[in-house]
């Protein structure tokens, strides 16, 4: 399975683009959950998977120019961190501890789950029902002898589903559409002219120091982590504005839509109904934790829920960024799940190897 092109061909990557792009206002337009982002993945999707080649290419964009747009995200959540924000973190330890137990119980049921249907061999059903690390899960399950491709759609049909979901989810309960405005509000005050030269060093400094020391999500870790010290330091007051936010999530969508391109159909609704399986048990179970632990960590259990979320870092950080829903907490939570998630599928390998 070939997710983009070896070569980008500037046209087709230009055409692509402008799908996404209007794939997002059209998302907007029907008030779609979180509609910039889903609009343009579900616009660039569809046809990607369908097999249409415009002017002999698959459908392409960049991920080089992803990874420049995603420490838009980081710089925006790290704006806002503020000394309230910090006192509170010593009391988030119930469910930092409670994440430590959910990803490997999460991560057994639903490799049992999945095996039990006898579709997939052993190692790709406990790699692709990792709840977290696609890329590190990914080369593990292919390295021990899984199904790469499976693998791979495994893993990135638990984010797609899990991005769907999870906003309509949250629309349903609260009878209005999630971020329908089409990009994240923020409480920090507008950005300036002296915000500026701060703002785009936390971008470039952090995305840089997250790649350098490898850390979970580092091109939006890092931002996250420059851009709170900036903040705190009181060297800007605003973030990113909603625009950017905005034109952010289309990138992002449009990143997610491609790798469909190359998908047989027979093996992609094989590989969804699996993941769907397996990450409706994660979903069930993250839904069960953030009851039980919402009153001993001073949190509405939606925000123990969304922190629970199996999904990737970013996407499940937009969302918590257009419900204004405790930002820190949500991305120090996916920040700890996808390090335990590769902790546990590395661990629990050896048992399956046996």
């Amino acid at each position: 399975m070939r997710f983009i092109s070896d070569k980008l061909h500037l046209p087709t990557f230009a055409l692509t683009f402008a799908i996404g792009i209007a794939g997002g206002f059209v998302g907007k337009f029907i008030h779609l959950p979180l509609p910039m982002l889903l609009g343009a993945l579900l616009a660039v999707a569809v046809p990607a998977l369908g097999g249409w080649r415009p002017m002999g290419h698959p459908m392409q964009f960049p991920m080089t120019l992803r990874m420049l747009f995603v420490p838009v995200i980081g710089v925006a959540i790290g704006g806002n961190f503020s000394p309230a924000i910090l006192a509170q973190v010593r009391d988030w330890w119930p469910s930092l501890l409670g994440i430590a137990v959910f990803i490997p119980v999460a991560h057994v049921l639903s490799f049992r789950a999945v095996r039990a249907t006898g579709l997939v061999d052993p190692v790709t059903a406990f790699f692709g029902t990792a709840p977290g690390g696609l890329i590190e899960t990914v080369q593990m399950g292919e390295e021990m002898g899984g199904d790469p491709a499976m693998l791979t759609m495994l893993q990135f049909l638990r984010l797609i589903v899990t991005l769907v979901s999870v906003p309509i989810f949250f629309s349903v309960m609260s009878g209005h559409m999630v971020g329908s405005a089409g990009g994240a509000s923020l409480d920090r005050a507008p950005m300036t002219l002296a915000d500026l030269p701060w703002l785009i060093g936390s971008g470039v400094i952090g995305g840089w120091l997250g790649w350098k020391f490898k850390m979970p999500g580092g091109m939006v870790t890092g931002p996250i982590v420059v851009s709170a010290l900036v903040h705190l330091a009181g060297l800007a007051q605003g973030s990113p504005p909603g625009w950017l936010v905005g034109f952010t999530q289309v990138v992002i969508g449009t990143s997610l839509g491609v790798r469909f391109a190359g998908m047989a159909l027979s093996r992609f609704w094989l590989a969804i109904r699996l993941a769907a399986l397996s990450t409706s048990l994660a979903m069930t179970l993250a839904v069960a934790c953030a009851f039980a632990l919402a009153g001993f960590v001073d949190e509405p259990p939606a925000a123990v829920f969304l922190a629970f979320a199996p999904g990737g870092l970013i996407e499940m950080s937009l969302i918590a960024l257009s419900l204004q829903m405790s930002i820190v907490y949500v991305t120090a939570h996916h920040a700890l799940r996808i390090l335990l998630a590769v902790a546990v599928a590395r661990a629990l390998a050896h048992r399956l190897a046996k």
